[in-house]
């Protein structure tokens, strides 16, 4: 039986953006946002890369690697999976 909760990553899932939601740089706020037909939502630096790599493409594991690699960091999974899940529950992502 799976005891993963429903909204959690896989790490060979390819999240995507939800066709209602549009990712762009914003230069007014000098930040990204996603857009969408009742507003915006401001992203912080953070939530913003991992969200420019959820094109559907890549998987949950090639979405860390990037991050780490990028960052120089290590272990970034479980707060990318968390804000994966965090973005599945408010919609973002399919």
């Amino acid at each position: 039986m799976n005891n993963t909760p429903s909204n959690a990553s896989t790490t060979h899932e390819r999240p995507r953006l939800r066709p209602m939601f549009r990712l762009q740089w914003e230069e007014v706020q000098q930040s990204w946002v996603m857009l969408f037909p009742e507003g915006m939502i401001r992203l912080n630096p953070s939530a913003a890369e991992i969200m420019r790599r959820c094109d559907g493409d890549r998987t949950v594991d090639q979405i860390v690697g990037e991050l780490e690699q990028t960052f120089n960091m290590t272990a970034l999974a479980p707060e990318v999976q968390a804000f994966l899940a965090h973005a599945r529950e408010k919609g973002w992502l399919t």
